[in-house]
């Protein structure tokens, strides 16, 4: 039985299957004889020293974790500066992982998360404790560099590309009497992978969605209402979808909310399909209606992509294999070996290279027109939604999903008071 202790903690925005890998933990960790606590929201669960006894949950509940949505333990959007910024908390931390004989940190997130991992990595080498730190890939947005994709995009991606279709078949029966133009809202700060996905939804010059708009392309404004009326006048409605992302030639967010920052350090974005479906009505005097997923299209486990849960799983089971290996400041990332058929691997990958950089749309995805996705983006896209891994439902016709004790363990140290 390996010594000590496996510390797991989810971060960032939840996905369909970010528990998926939680419970690909917690397997492989039990069949290799090692405890696993969990951090209570997060990094900041390590930090309040509110960690959680999964030895505590029954292996039914740990398998139903793979269907079940949200962050079973809690999530946080808590950032860690640098080392020299924000020591005192990562010595707290290292304090609190001394304390509980922690020798394995697995941290399950996007690229702040792989950043914490690989600090972490470094204080521990600098105080000469053994601790071999794993960031764990996840997130909708599909912007982490090295791995082929990330797990959570494939899922939300099925999403889109389903609730465009639909949607699109609604307004096409509607359109003579009623809504010409819909706005659909994807998520997407800087990468418009999720945007990107709702061209799956029809293909050809007359398929919904008939005008996508990209982070990586410039928003203008004239050029995008142009269209607009060009396609309602050739096919009687329009469908839009847009990253929220979206921005001006000068770099101003479309969607500007003027809300400030939020505790990622990142601008609060409001609503750019309703602002969108405003141009529209008042320059074109078109009826509009709109839409904001929001946390629908992350959360959705019910249409979630079977390859998107094989992969999460398999990122879950390699993090374990991993930090028992000893592969320090490393992440398990997909690889990719071919599209057709589509087949995939895990490899590990160094943290350093993944974290705080930003994966956005290749040129070679985005129409030269930057309105729609390309042959080469379907080809890269399509693998990713394929499969339906439905939840099991109960006589209620409501999924069954699973509810963890989550029983913490007993404080040794005081209280935090950061």
């Amino acid at each position: 039985m390996p010594q000590g202790t496996l510390f797991y903690a989810q971060s960032g925005g939840v996905t369909a299957v970010i528990n998926a890998t939680a419970s690909a933990v917690l397997t492989e960790a039990r069949a290799r004889k090692v405890r696993v606590l969990a951090g209570r929201n997060g990094i900041l669960g390590a930090l309040r020293e509110e960690l959680f006894d999964t030895s505590k949950e029954s292996a039914a509940a740990v398998r139903a974790l793979a269907h079940t949505p949200g962050g079973a333990f809690g999530s946080c959007r808590y950032k860690l500066k640098s080392l020299e910024a924000d020591r005192p908390k990562y010595e707290r931390l290292l304090e609190v992982l001394r304390a509980h004989d922690v020798r394995w940190f697995l941290y399950n997130g996007g690229n702040d998360s792989a950043d914490t991992a690989n600090k972490v990595s470094q204080l521990a080498a600098e105080f000469d404790y053994p601790l071999t730190c794993i960031g764990v890939p996840k997130t909708v947005d599909n912007d982490l560099v090295v791995t082929d994709c990330c797990p959570g995009f494939g899922s939300a991606a099925k999403y889109t590309a389903v609730s465009v279709r639909e949607a699109a078949l609604d307004i096409a029966a509607m359109a003579d009497t009623s809504t010409k133009v819909f706005v659909y809202e994807a998520m997407g700060r800087h990468a418009g992978w999720l945007a990107a996905a709702a061209g799956l939804a029809g293909d050809g010059p007359d398929a919904a969605p008939h005008i996508i708009l990209f982070p990586e392309r410039s928003y203008e404004e004239a050029d995008f209402l142009a269209r607009v009326q060009k396609v309602v006048d050739r096919v009687g409605h329009c469908v839009v979808v847009a990253s929220e992302g979206i921005r001006t030639a000068d770099g101003t967010f479309v969607a500007d909310a003027g809300g400030g920052k939020d505790s990622f350090g990142h601008t609060q974005l409001g609503g750019v399909a309703s602002y969108l479906a405003g141009r529209v009505k008042d320059r074109l005097g078109l009826k509009v209606h709109w839409t904001l997923p929001d946390y629908l299209q992350r959360s959705a486990r019910h249409i979630a992509s079977q390859t998107d849960l094989d992969q999460a799983m398999a990122v879950g089971r390699a993090a374990v294999r991993y930090a028992l290996e000893g592969r320090n400041a490393t992440m398990p990332a997909i690889i990719r070996t071919s599209s057709a058929p589509y087949r995939w691997k895990i490899e590990p990958a160094p943290l350093d290279r993944i974290a705080n950089r930003e994966k956005t749309m290749p040129k070679g995805f985005i129409r030269r027109d930057g309105y729609g996705i390309t042959a080469a983006a379907r080809a890269y896209l399509e693998p990713l939604i394929r499969g339906e891994a439905y939840p099991p439902y109960g006589r209620d016709g409501l999924p069954k999903y699973v509810a963890l004790k989550n029983t913490l363990v007993k404080k040794k140290l005081a209280a935090w008071e950061g």
